[in-house]
């Protein structure tokens, strides 16, 4: 058991913070939940016509049971497709899921399909412009799967990048209806992280060719399931178990096994229970300020990605909640860092599983009076503590039993107590100074990368830095800085393409780091990178009016980015222009053109809903 910690101090002030700053938008909120709840099943409401519709496909026994009322109907929102290696397992899901549902005297019908692309092949590609708003597609299309009011809770079938926090956000806008998410867990582990970037910084040098290089990707990426490293994948998936939605110790058991089958089955069994009057919990009361705040804690515990500095503020909306950076930096400094997976380590996300996982990291953050226990999660009202026992096969195979994690780590170089942490503070970081707010990665960073001056090289997209690169322009130390790489630029890009040069580069000895208004990877953080850079240049961020030579300050330690340019000088310069008609068009770009005009900044969450 975890040992029963009071919260510590700086948690609580934040965390009430927060509650007072979403008084207002938080009550709207739960209101218009109230509004929606009704009184018994969702289908009462429906006119015979309209609930003839909705099961005119399914089996006698299923329109028996439906128009009886007698047991809650499913949705099942599927993001499956099998092209991404992390949702391929989702295709057999639904009838597996259709009958756990029949087993527990309920129904199920997959209620929609989402989009789900892959960062992965669409890095440093013209596609990739369409990554972040696909979140907010995923969002509504979730709505759209709900709207046809049948449903008294749904199964969220969704693991990667923007799919996770986009299905979040639409569950939302139902959130009377109560939620489980259900993963498909990570892919077994196969060539080293290590050994896949060392043959990326090769190709980049030209010291292999292509055939090496997709050699050493194809090892690295194998079979199905999500990627092993700690990206924004598998972040989401840490988020969602701490924050309450998926069952314990679901997110990184591999796809195709026993356990993975029994969890799958749990989550359906779960979901019946809390959509029965006597155990109704909604997801609008398991997303409360302090499950965000958790899953904050959670993000800087585990060196988690830097998108979720966008996502959590969004999805945090969607529940009427308002979070900001400076939340997230204040909770950073009291939040040790207790685990090195993945850029942040040589482990993988496998690895961290097996050294105790997320069950472990629940109980040390639990006794050192780090996470929140007063919530619900998809298991009632019984807190976070439920959250530090690891499910396994009971003896017949038919089903689970839960143990108390182990109190020792298996394994401190990945993951250990929170009175020994690698870091005393979170692996993020909040920057300021006089080219606006960014934030930094630092778990993956050595102690020299934290602090970088050194003069600009001005860039207006990733390519001109690549073919910087290429020349041997860039044999210096240097403070790339990429801009109009925002949400109303061109959709706020990913630019991870860039890593396997400026580490080239930072290997060499050069002191080399990046400033950007765009997204790196969940797994960048080798080079020191000030990124999601608030203002954009488009909006007028001062980013816009940097020149070639600046002199560029940033320092991790400090929580500083900045300009050595004087305030005078700074306002008499007229801001860059940058020619964005290339990225109108081509790859479905032509259909985003409203929302990145639309598209807010970074620190609200790059998002057109809110």
């Amino acid at each position: 058991m975890a040992n029963q910690t009071a919260v510590n101090s700086r948690i609580q002030a934040v965390t009430d913070r927060i509650i007072r700053r979403s008084e207002e938008t938080r009550a709207k909120y739960l209101a218009q939940v109230e509004r929606a709840q009704g009184k018994g099943r969702a289908r009462h409401n429906l006119a015979c016509g309209n609930i003839a519709h909705a099961m005119a496909a399914s089996s006698d026994h299923d329109k028996n049971l439906i128009a009886s009322g007698q047991g809650p109907n499913l949705a099942i929102i599927n993001a499956y497709n099998d092209m991404l290696s992390a949702h391929q397992p989702y295709g057999a899901y639904p009838d597996m899921l259709k009958a756990e549902a029949l087993r527990n005297g309920a129904t199920a019908q997959v209620a929609g399909g989402v989009p789900a692309m892959c960062d992965g092949v669409t890095q440093g590609q013209p596609g990739m412009e369409l990554s972040l708003f696909s979140r907010d597609v995923i969002a509504m299309a979730t709505a759209i799967s709900l709207s046809h009011d049948m449903f008294d809770g749904g199964l969220y079938l969704g693991i990667c990048d923007k799919i996770v926090p986009g299905l979040v956000i639409g569950a939302l806008s139902f959130g009377h209806l109560p939620a489980v998410f259900v993963p498909a867990g990570p892919m077994p582990t196969g060539l080293s992280n290590s050994e896949k970037v060392r043959v990326r910084q090769l190709y980049a040098e030209g010291k292999v060719g292509r055939k090496e290089l997709l050699e050493a990707e194809s090892a690295s990426y194998h079979s199905a399931g999500t990627c092993t490293f700690y990206g924004t994948a598998n972040s989401n998936q840490m988020l969602v178990e701490i924050m309450g939605l998926q069952l314990p110790g679901s997110s990184f058991v591999n796809p195709g096994t026993e356990l993975r089958d029994a969890l799958n089955q749990t989550a359906v069994k779960q979901l019946v229970q809390i959509s029965e009057p006597s155990n109704y919990t909604p997801i609008a009361k398991i997303l409360t300020e302090k499950a965000f705040v958790n899953g904050i804690v959670g993000l800087h515990a585990t060196g988690g990605s830097t998108n979720h500095t966008m996502h959590l503020i969004a999805m945090a909306r969607a529940a009427g909640i308002q979070i900001t950076w400076q939340d997230m930096a204040e909770l950073s400094e009291v939040v040790p860092l207790l685990c090195h997976v993945y850029p942040n380590g040589t482990a993988d996300i496998n690895h961290f599983a097996a050294a105790g996982g997320m069950q472990y990291l629940i109980r040390e953050l639990l006794g050192a009076g780090l996470l929140h226990n007063d919530v619900s999660t998809v298991l009632g009202d019984s807190g976070m503590e439920s959250y530090t026992y690891d499910p396994f096969l009971n003896d017949d195979k038919t089903g689970l039993v839960w143990r108390p994690t182990a109190e020792e780590s298996g394994n401190p170089d990945i993951i250990r107590p929170a009175n020994d942490p690698f870091s005393s503070h979170g692996g993020l970081q909040l920057l300021k100074g006089n080219l606006g707010n960014s934030v930094i990665k630092v778990s993956a960073l050595k102690s020299p990368q934290l602090k970088v001056t050194a003069p600009a090289v001005v860039f207006n997209s990733q390519n001109d830095l690549l073919d910087a690169f290429k020349a041997g322009e860039l044999e210096k130390d240097f403070v790339a800085v990429v801009r109009f790489q925002g949400p109303q630029a061109n959709g706020m890009p990913e630019l991870h393409k860039l890593t396997p040069s400026l580490g080239v580069l930072q290997d060499r000895g050069f002191k080399v780091a990046l400033v950007t208004d765009g997204r790196m990877s969940g797994a960048s953080g080798k080079v020191p990178a000030a990124i999601h850079l608030s203002p954009e240049a488009l909006e007028g961020g001062m980013v816009a009016k940097i020149q070639d030579g600046d002199l560029i300050e940033l320092d991790a330690e400090a929580g500083v980015l900045k300009v050595h340019v004087s305030d005078e000088e700074l306002a008499a310069r007229a801001p860059a222009e940058c020619d964005l008609s290339g990225n109108d068009t081509g790859m479905g770009r032509d259909l985003f053109t409203n929302m990145r005009k639309l598209a807010s900044g970074a620190e609200t969450g790059g998002s057109i809903l809110f």
